[in-house]
């Protein structure tokens, strides 16, 4: 024992005894929650904050849907006016983005061609969203001959090319804005409905599913309260990529005269009508349609795969 207390003393020959007085810590201190509770959503949002891309590309999506909204209004010119005279002229300061072959402001074009471009995206993928939900939650929770047959035919629709068939509606049933939604959506909601289906099967199965089974929950109630909640995170990454696909289809169309007709305009049209003039030097007009088509779906693209992170609870810490 003196030998450990000669030893102390050589260690620390010089520290006074009152730096190792005790600190006063009460009850309620010690069990303080330093880190603050996080829900799984406010949890989501902070990773996705911290994720550059993705923020980078939901500023832009901001951007564009101010953008077409206001942008129109914030042209000198009218959308639809036309001036002969000043056909085919490069951008200026007093036409921004240039004009087109009827001397139309392609400023005030590029906004409205972003309004149909991205109503058309965002409508498709709701669509895609309801018919997928429904349809795969059913077939995922009953399983069993029901699961069997609802999957057989989603395997068919999913067997036939979707260019193709969209293709193939609007010539039969005509150009237009109903009918791009409608041939978007014919086969658009096939992989939303796997996915449901998938994140269905793996829930159902669950305590809390069980428990609402044992107190004699309806089958709608317990996919609408137990079930979708739950499988939200994989949903809205799907919706994501869906807009962007629906906008390069509606694009594509546009571009083959299948899409938005005069006098209505979308990037896909206007990229159509631009690239009959990129020989002649007009190169605006081709250029500023199929920039923005390119940012909108490099931006829905980066914010998918950022929620698709932020929004996997094997990530979360």
């Amino acid at each position: 024992m003196e030998l450990r207390k000669e030893n102390e003393r050589n260690i620390a020959p010089n520290i006074p005894d009152e730096w190792f007085t005790p600190i006063n810590k009460d009850s309620a201190g010690a069990e303080a929650i330093v880190r603050p509770s996080l829900s799984y959503w406010q949890d989501a949002w902070r990773r996705l904050l911290k994720n550059k891309l993705a923020m980078l590309g939901l500023i832009c999506l901001i951007l564009l849907t101010i953008m077409a909204i206001f942008g129109p209004m914030m042209s000198p010119h009218h959308v639809a006016e036309q001036k002969l005279a000043n056909q085919n002229l490069p951008p200026s300061s007093e036409y921004w983005f240039g004009t087109d072959e009827l001397g139309r402001d392609m400023f005030s074009r590029t906004w409205l061609g972003a309004r149909i471009s991205l109503f058309v995206g965002i409508v498709a993928a709701l669509i895609d969203f309801a018919i997928g939900v429904v349809y795969g939650g059913i077939a995922g929770y009953k399983g069993g001959n029901t699961d069997h047959v609802m999957m057989r035919i989603i395997e068919i629709l999913y067997g036939l090319p979707y260019l193709l068939v969209v293709i193939l509606i609007s010539v039969v049933m005509g150009p237009g804005l109903f009918t791009i939604i409608f041939a978007l959506t014919v086969t658009g909601w096939v992989g939303m409905a796997r996915i449901v289906r998938g994140q269905v099967l793996q829930i159902k199965n669950y305590e809390f599913v069980f428990a609402s089974k044992t107190f004699g929950t309806k089958t709608g109630r317990i996919i609408r309260k137990n079930l979708l909640p739950n499988t939200m995170g994989p949903i809205i990454v799907q919706m994501t990529l869906t807009v962007p696909s629906a906008i390069f289809a509606e694009a594509f169309l546009s571009f083959l005269g299948l899409g938005i007709q005069p006098p209505l305009a979308s990037w896909g049209s206007m990229a159509s009508d631009g690239l009959s003039t990129i020989l002649s030097g007009h190169w605006w007009r081709l250029f500023f349609p199929a920039f923005f088509i390119s940012l909108t779906m490099f931006s829905f693209n980066v914010l998918g795969d950022g929620l698709q992170d932020a929004l996997d609870p094997r990530l979360r810490r």
